[in-house]
């Protein structure tokens, strides 16, 4: 299986010969990737030894490339079972798994669409042929949306539409793009291509179970102390507000 995932370095100037950098290496869902980018930034100015290195994609492939060890030192993930998963197999450090964030799950169109759509029913409509969600094998988005289309009694009218994205942010470019007729994702995705999607309507309340962010330190960490410390800064205030700017439901 390929893995589909974005890698993103933040440094500062190159160290001297007297100071050898320190890479933490953060796999984070695709989602708080505009989020983490900044905290990261911020991160760096606290702890001028650290090299951070991003891997962003769906929590699932993540969690999976983590069992098979790869070289991780933080974990955050979009879904409480991704992290279950390997907590429970006992890779996760005992202690540092805590809830971050939250986010909510939306409908959402291509502003460009001529398609009336203005509700979840309208989705069985017939001029809707295609309407994107992550695949939900491992994109915790797209078990979000599974759970709501269900809820809602729509899953089985609109199987044969689905399109599956391998992440989130795939499936936010399909309906920014105008390929597809309509597709779900989360309130901070929609957020920052706003001018290119429309939300229709979030999902409504108790039609999935709720969407909160959990992140710990990978056992075995190379860098444990400093693995903590970004951990210590994602859920402080200053850490927190970077998140609310970016549409996150704030836990603390």
């Amino acid at each position: 299986m390929i893995l589909f995932s974005v890698i993103v370095v933040i440094q500062n100037a190159q160290p001297s010969f007297t100071q050898i950098a320190k890479e933490v290496t953060v796999s984070a869902a695709i989602s708080l990737k505009n989020a983490f980018e900044e905290i990261g930034s911020t991160f760096k100015g606290y702890h001028p030894e650290a090299r951070l290195l991003f891997n962003f994609g769906a929590s699932g492939d993540l969690a999976r490339q983590i069992e098979s060890g790869a070289p991780v030192d933080v974990f955050a993930s979009a879904a409480q079972n991704d992290m279950e998963n390997i907590h429970r197999k006992g890779l996760i450090l005992s202690g540092t798994r805590t809830n971050f964030a939250g986010n909510g799950v939306v409908l959402i169109k291509p502003s460009l669409s001529s398609i009336r759509i203005e509700s979840f029913e309208d989705l069985m409509k017939a001029e809707v042929k295609r309407i994107v969600i992550g695949n939900p094998k491992t994109v915790p988005a797209g078990r979000y949306a599974e759970e709501v289309l269900k809820s809602l009694n729509l899953w089985k009218g609109i199987m044969d539409k689905l399109v599956l994205a391998e992440n989130v942010r795939q499936a936010l470019d399909y309906v920014a793009r105008n390929e597809v007729d309509a597709g779900m994702v989360y309130t901070t995705d929609a957020m920052i291509r706003s001018k290119e999607v429309r939300i229709v309507m979030k999902a409504p309340q108790g039609s999935h179970q709720p969407v909160v962010y959990p992140i710990g330190v990978v056992k075995g960490s190379n860098h444990e102390p400093l693995a903590r410390d970004f951990i210590t800064f994602v859920v402080s205030g200053e850490g927190q507000g970077v998140l609310k700017k970016y549409g996150f439901e704030t836990l603390r």
